[in-house]
């Protein structure tokens, strides 16, 4: 299925600097970051080390934060959660921040864990997947970055990242996928859009590189405990990919640059939470993040 043509630009032709100024302009602010997000960060500063990681200046400057544990020991393995690398799936950044206030002793003993809530921020005000230049951050995570919230994070993970065990990152799928960017894509980059079905449910992207099939078993088991688990389409896909368990795709992180492939972690996944869905809710979708990433780090634990 086709989208309509898109607003900005010709079609067949890939946008110059001009239209990139007027996808620009006409993005709004809808929500605040400060007031939502950056303020459930300093609420737990009584658990964590709050590091300003770097800084996004743009219309306003946006302060970048992470959540290092206190209980943080050399030579423990650490758990990374990353969220809102697109600043529009809101259960990704308030996931993060719901599992950080929620983390349990026996988390934190066995792990040193490190969250990082909202990569993008910009993305969030303005209800965006892509930043202010019409880059998608969770494309560009290699070195030499045209995204800064992306290679401000490469930097700040560097010192961390060989010991690095499990990383999941929190994403959402939305309908606004259809309805909007995977449209402005297909415009920007002169291509013709093809929308993809929509899954209606919870569903993971594993690492083609280290899929590790039972970890995502393992993940889905514990968020079917509060969601539904997405069902394969008739062609046996998730999003026009081939499923490879029950619930579960794959694509090739490192290759696409996508957050996953932030670090060489054996352990990594990335979430995929259906938002629109009439079975759920916003407060249900922060509770599906939060049991993948307990399951996550159950299921590491008891190895």
């Amino acid at each position: 299925m086709s989208n309509t043509i898109y607003p900005i630009g010709t079609p067949g032709e890939p946008w110059g600097p001009e239209h990139k100024q007027q996808w620009l302009e006409a993005q709004k602010i809808h929500r605040s970051y400060q007031d939502e997000v950056v303020t459930k960060i300093q609420a737990l500063s009584a658990q964590f080390e709050i590091i300003e990681y770097g800084l996004l200046a743009y219309q306003q400057d946006y302060p970048l934060f992470a959540l290092k544990h206190k209980n943080w020991q050399a030579g423990r393995p650490i758990a990374l959660v990353t969220g809102g690398v697109h600043g529009y799936e809101t259960s990704g950044i308030h996931g993060a921040l719901a599992f950080a206030a929620e983390l349990t002793p026996e988390h934190s003993q066995a792990f040193n864990i490190l969250v990082v809530p909202c990569v993008s921020p910009w993305g969030y005000e303005t209800i965006n997947r892509w930043n202010p230049d019409a880059i998608d951050p969770n494309r560009s995570f290699y070195e030499g970055s045209p995204a800064p919230e992306a290679q401000l994070l490469l930097d700040f993970i560097a010192p961390f990242s060989s010991d690095v065990l499990v990383h999941i990152d929190l994403h959402e799928t939305t309908d606004t996928d259809n309805s909007e960017f995977r449209p402005a894509l297909a415009a920007r980059e002169g291509t013709t859009n093809n929308n993809w079905n929509i899954p209606d449910g919870f569903y993971l992207v594993a690492d083609t590189e280290r899929p590790q099939p039972e970890f995502q078993k393992a993940i889905n088991a514990k968020v079917a405990t509060v969601t539904h688990i997405a069902e394969a389409d008739i062609n046996n896909q998730l999003i026009g990919v081939p499923i490879s368990g029950h619930g579960v795709i794959e694509y090739a992180g490192r290759k696409l640059g996508l957050c996953m492939g932030l670090t060489l972690a054996p352990y990594v996944t990335t979430t995929e939470v259906y938002p629109d869905s009439p079975r759920s809710t916003p407060e249900n979708c922060v509770a599906a993040q939060v049991a993948a990433v307990v399951g996550a780090l159950d299921f590491v634990r008891a190895l």
